[in-house]
């Protein structure tokens, strides 16, 4: 179990457990006054816990692939303050079907292609990219993603500028770009990015996490305050 301020998240059937990507995205996507939001790939349900406490009004779905994983975020989001507005599919994103043009769609989509394929099956399911190409992602998305709405995923930072094309082909214009690093010494590790489908100038800007090992700037502090209990 991993406690946040307002709720917490059961971790035990889920194979890929609380980490910062999730956190990160959750803190970073922009809600606004989205009435409807889709998460793809939930897992445990995190981000879409998050996105529930930042928008209080909002209707949040996820769609999880693996069993195990939507069996946990529906029991995460029963126990959540905000349940009568989460509701989970154990679908995969090429057969969801809804009519619902959503306002803000966010991901954190597997990103590994033959790395760590030795994993237990569910692990590998979670982390590669063999049942959720960055192709169907963004094709799906755009599909369903309505006009003025908006779209945030975090990926690996090598594999930025590929999105950021991919993207294009599937309509869908970068507006905000924030690249991530764990020190400042340290390269950059993520690129969390924000399209919409009418273009738009892009706001670009740079996140570090930690000054030292379990010491975290302020940005990151002031981006996460709203959820881990000691921050």
């Amino acid at each position: 179990m991993f406690q946040f301020k307002q709720f917490s998240v059961l971790q035990e059937r889920s194979a890929m457990k609380v980490g910062t990507d999730a956190v990160l995205l959750g803190s970073w996507a922009p809600v606004g006054k989205a009435k409807n939001i889709l998460d793809i790939g939930t897992g445990t349900g995190l981000i879409a816990l998050m996105l529930a406490q930042r928008n209080a009004t909002a209707k949040v779905h996820a769609v999880e692939i693996e069993e195990n994983a939507c069996l946990e975020a529906s029991i995460n989001f029963k126990k959540a303050p905000w349940s009568d507005r989460l509701k989970v599919y154990n679908d995969s994103l090429q057969h969801f079907e809804t009519i619902i043009k959503y306002d803000l769609i966010v991901s954190n989509p597997p990103y590994y292609q033959d790395t760590f394929k030795g994993l237990n099956s569910n692990r590998t399911l979670a982390r590669h990219v063999d049942n959720l190409s960055f192709q169907d992602l963004l094709f799906y998305t755009s599909s369903m993603l309505h006009d003025e709405g908006t779209c945030a995923f975090i990926i690996p930072f090598s594999e930025e500028d590929y999105f950021i094309k991919l993207a294009k082909k599937n309509g869908l214009n970068i507006c905000k770009l924030t690249r991530v690093r764990g020190r400042v010494d340290l390269p950059f590790k993520r690129s969390l990015l924000c399209f919409k489908k009418k273009f738009c100038d892009c706001e670009e800007t740079e996140l570090v996490i930690e000054v030292k090992r379990h010491v975290y700037t302020s940005d990151y502090i002031e981006l996460t305050k709203s959820f881990y209990l000691k921050m």
